[in-house]
């Protein structure tokens, strides 16, 4: 049966059949590697969700609050509505279905220091979006707030490539409207330092009005990578194991 497989007819659909093997194996493997990185994930992530609460004081701030993402944290602060920003193409579950808006973002500057972090504050209807009109959600004076930090999604992805942000056009000193959360460029704008990660607010019972707070579940499950891993490593040992049986059936229809 080697010498069928290696022989000059067949040669060139078993190169063929042996580099699907391989390619499918490589699949395998690679979906195996998935699942390792979402249990290092899970893992992180659960140990965050059930620390201790952290009150971002400036105490707290000598942290590493990049490697703290999901930790729940209470911070007091004042807005500064002056250098809120929005984040387009947001939608909401609304009272009459989807609702089409952007998620409202304003830093807030941290009780006793000089250093500020971006607050989620939530969904608000694209009619308010400007920013001459989106002054009815503003708040003024000390707040304290309750959510966990995020890490805002720098690495690359498909929006970013779709929807890049543009760039400042000459005298121009702001955006106000965001494709993505590019907390680098959004921190270059502003007078006061923020933070490397952003605050996502928590609900605090039923809110009728917005903003909305955005709070997405998190999933800690193993995803559907150890399926799709068997499944491939199955079709490479089928194609392997059935490709002999059928150079032995193509050769037996020669006699």
């Amino acid at each position: 049966m080697i010498g069928k497989i290696l022989s000059l007819r067949w040669l060139l659909t078993s190169v063929l059949v042996l580099a699907a093997v391989a390619v499918m194996i490589r699949l395998g493997i690679w979906q195996l590697d998935r699942m390792s990185q979402r249990l290092t994930f899970n893992a992180r992530v659960q140990e965050q969700v059930t620390a201790e609460p952290l009150v971002l004081d400036e105490q707290a701030l000598q942290s590493d609050l990049y490697s703290l993402e999901y930790r729940q944290v209470t911070v007091t602060g004042t807005f500064l509505p002056e250098d809120e920003i929005v984040l387009r193409n947001q939608v909401w579950e609304g009272e009459f279905g989807t609702e089409f808006g952007v998620a409202l973002f304003t830093p807030l500057l941290i009780q006793g220091t000089d250093m500020a972090i971006l607050v989620e504050r939530g969904w608000i209807p694209q009619e308010n979006s400007s920013q001459g009109v989106r002054g009815v959600y503003r708040q003024d004076g000390q707040v304290t707030l309750t959510g966990r930090l995020r890490r805002a999604e720098t690495d690359f992805n498909i929006n970013q490539w779709l929807h890049p942000d543009p760039e400042l056009d000459a005298g121009q000193s702001r955006l106000d409207a965001w494709n993505n959360l590019d907390l680098e460029r959004i921190a270059a704008q502003m007078q006061i330092p923020i933070l490397p990660v952003y605050l996502q607010i928590a609900l605090e019972g039923e809110l009728t009005s917005p903003p909305f707070p955005i709070q997405s579940e998190i999933d800690l499950s193993e995803g559907p990578h150890l399926g799709y891993a068997i499944q491939w490593f199955t079709f490479a040992a089928l194609l392997l194991i059935g490709y002999p049986f059928y150079l032995q059936r193509q050769e037996m229809k020669k006699l």
